[in-house]
């Protein structure tokens, strides 16, 4: 039996090209769209992409159709006054008002997270509609909702400023080719911002370089911060992944960085971006095994954690709510130079020991958290989860739980179930 749903879109050209969201046309075997004169037509597809969920549809009118200006998303400002039009529940050119709470919100949709927050009330059936800014230019395309409560006034929208690459390609050719470098990032923590020489928190930290790729070969490596692409300021690790796509492959691209306490630059030519390529996924993406995301230690790494700079091995960055590591107590910035007894001297040791633990119900961990720890403590757990469990090996001073839930209170507690001995 056919599904119906709605959406909402807006016309960008007098000859009928029209954006709205990937979501909404995605799948779809028939497009139909009706415009504010009430005049209904046949729509056809011409690309969507899914990374930044914008899709570019078209009419075909006897007559020149009235378009909407685009705005520079990047000039607005949080408090500013905003107005979306949607067809909210099939109520067709609705418009509520708002202002925008917050700018560069990420939400977990995809690689290229970079929302305006806006309070402006949407609805199912907003999704594709134009955000518009007290000009009458649309600086945003109406995304997301917070759906975890009945009035929450929280509704997210794509900047027309990331849309506006993605639309000329896909209206050129149909689809979406992003630009590439080959470099794996992180967020830069406060420690790490001191540790740059930085006062506060900006930019992207390299974990990791591909060889070969155009960073490789343009001079940048593991430990450089990046603070600006190709023009673009980045002041936070999401902002690069967007900017990088938007450079057409083949072109010249100069990035800013600063490489031990010291701003310079390099010249890279943007690759093809190739889907999903391994070498550069998200320093976020978690770990098969205990389920923790780690990255490469560097020097500079090391200093900000308080441990050795000649130390090998990789860092904690994040312990997923509720995964075997966070029961077992691993935590944020435990530096781990072992694996099941094997030493570690690079990300790719650390997976490759995982890799060969696979199946097996127990990752056994070597730990350390500052220079010349006191104590080294032993904990296995059992688990019956089918995925793989984490037991740790801990130095640290005080002496640090490594058994599920416990707490330093100036002796050990080991809750039953937890085998525990000294080593």
């Amino acid at each position: 039996m056919p599904r119906h749903s709605l959406g909402s879109g807006f016309l960008i050209t007098k000859d009928g090209y029209i954006v709205t969201n990937n979501h909404v046309v995605e799948n779809a075997t028939d497009i139909k769209v009706a415009l504010s004169d009430r005049k209904e037509f046949n729509a056809k597809l011409i690309g969507r992409d899914a990374k930044t969920d914008v899709a570019l549809i078209k009419i075909d009118a006897t007559n020149e159709l009235p378009v909407v200006p685009l705005g520079d998303s990047d000039r607005e400002r949080v408090g500013g006054w905003v107005l979306a039009i949607g067809n909210p529940f099939g109520l067709g050119q609705t418009v509520t008002v708002g202002i925008i709470s917050a700018k560069g919100r990420v939400i977990g949709a995809g690689p290229y997270d970079d929302f305006i927050q806006t309070d402006a009330s949407m609805n199912p059936g907003n999704s594709g509609g134009p955000l518009f800014n007290l000009k009458g230019e649309v600086i945003g395309i109406n995304s997301a909702i917070v759906a975890r409560a009945r009035r929450q006034g929280i509704g997210f929208a794509t900047p027309i400023n990331l849309a506006k690459g993605v639309l000329t390609q896909l209206r050129d050719k149909g689809q979406v080719t992003g630009g590439w470098v080959g470099v794996q990032v992180q967020p830069v923590t406060p420690e790490l911002a001191r540790s740059f020489g930085l006062d506060h928190e900006r930019g992207a930290l390299v974990t990791d370089v591909m060889s070969g790729s155009p960073a490789e070969q343009g001079g940048i490596q593991r430990g450089d911060l990046i603070v600006e692409f190709n023009g673009h300021k980045i002041d936070q690790v999401h902002k690069l992944p967007p900017v990088v796509a938007n450079a057409p492959p083949g072109s010249k691209v100069e990035v800013t960085l600063i490489r031990k306490g010291q701003e310079r630059t390099a010249q890279l030519t943007a690759a093809e971006l190739q889907e999903e390529p391994t070498a550069t996924a998200p320093a976020t993406r978690p770990q098969e095994g205990p389920g923790i995301v780690v990255q490469e230690l560097t020097p500079e790494l090391a200093r900000s954690v308080g441990v050795s700079p000649q130390t090998q091995g990789v860092v904690v960055t994040r312990v997923p709510e509720g995964s075997p590591a966070e029961d077992a107590g691993v935590q944020q910035e435990d530096v781990i130079i072992e694996v099941n007894q094997q030493k570690l001297h690079s990300l790719r040791e650390y997976r490759a020991a995982l890799g060969r633990v696979k199946g097996s119900n127990r990752v056994v961990f070597l730990a350390e958290s500052s220079p010349g720890a006191s104590a080294t403590r032993r904990c296995r757990y059992p688990t019956t989860s089918a995925t793989a469990g984490a037991a740790a090996w801990c130095r640290s001073s005080p002496p640090r739980p490594i058994c599920p839930r416990t707490a330093w209170d100036g002796r050990w507690r080991i809750p039953s179930g937890c085998r525990c001995s000294w080593a």
